[in-house]
């Protein structure tokens, strides 16, 4: 399952990038690939329950 709160953008408000990088939805900022990869790639992971990021966001205790 892929992550629902990953988008991939060409570009920020700034400059365009060489090719497209993940943006989280939920902290909206640009995160590591290696995050993006591991949140894309793990099928047994809930994201709501285990990404440290959403769970900041939703007020959810770390």
């Amino acid at each position: 399952m892929t992550c629902p709160h990953l988008a991939y953008r060409h570009a920020d408000d700034e400059r365009e990038f060489g090719h497209d990088r993940a943006y989280c939805t939920v902290a909206e900022r640009f995160v590591q690939p290696m995050r993006a990869d591991i949140c894309n790639d793990r099928h047994d992971l809930d994201h709501a329950e285990h990404c440290e990021i959403f769970r900041e966001h939703d007020g959810a205790e770390p």
